[in-house]
């Protein structure tokens, strides 16, 4: 995710997050943002139904949507916010990397009728 978060910048970049239905994220995949701007991230239908499909290949759900802020910090913006009250999207995790600082940050949230919630990060080797 640091990796593909670099090779977008200046731009945004973004992918999905497969894994378990309690929110265990197992797989990123890296997506293309069709916005190709430093503020928004859109992934197109062709790039969500490839991503999509690639999580399924590997016996696993779409749990969520990981982007980069390239110049914030790892914390959702409104437009974030508003695009999570979307129902499609419910329940999905939003992971942030932040390029703002030389050391990247990465945190989770979940968003909630507008509500943030932070998740705790745990790296489990597999």
């Amino acid at each position: 995710m640091i990796a593909h978060a670099h090779a977008g910048f200046p731009n945004e970049a973004c992918g999905l997050l497969g894994g378990r239905p309690e929110g265990t994220g197992e797989l990123f995949v890296p997506t293309i943002n069709a916005d190709a701007s430093s503020r928004t991230f859109t992934i197109d239908g062709p790039e969500q139904v490839r991503a999509e499909r690639e999580i399924e290949a590997a016996g696993l759900e779409l749990i969520g949507v990981v982007h980069s802020h390239t110049h914030t910090d790892a914390y959702p913006s409104p437009t974030d916010v508003d695009k999570a009250s979307n129902p499609f999207l419910a329940d999905w995790r939003w992971l942030l990397v932040s390029l703002k600082y030389a050391e990247p940050t990465v945190r989770s949230y979940t968003v909630e009728d507008g509500v943030i919630h932070e998740e705790q990060i745990v790296l489990v080797e597999g």
